[in-house]
């Protein structure tokens, strides 16, 4: 699954790296949460929740079955 989850990061880093901003994975929830950080320009933003949820978990979940969440640690 942790491989999944990073190939779904890297469809949304790009993204985030134009504005100079980065995500990396922490780690995967038995629950079906995926953890992750948020660094560089996004770590801060007051855009960065809303970021998160709707490219980020959008396109994790999309990708990665049993997936229920995305939050930022």
């Amino acid at each position: 699954m942790r491989e999944q989850v990073e190939k779904a990061l890297d469809t949304v880093r790009p993204i985030l790296q134009a504005d100079g901003g980065y995500v990396e994975l922490v780690d995967i929830l038995p629950s079906g949460i995926v953890q992750v950080r948020m660094t560089g320009a996004c770590k801060g933003c007051p855009m960065a929740q809303m970021t998160l949820k709707s490219s980020i978990e959008r396109a994790v979940k999309k990708m990665v079955p049993g997936v229920k969440a995305v939050e930022a640690v």
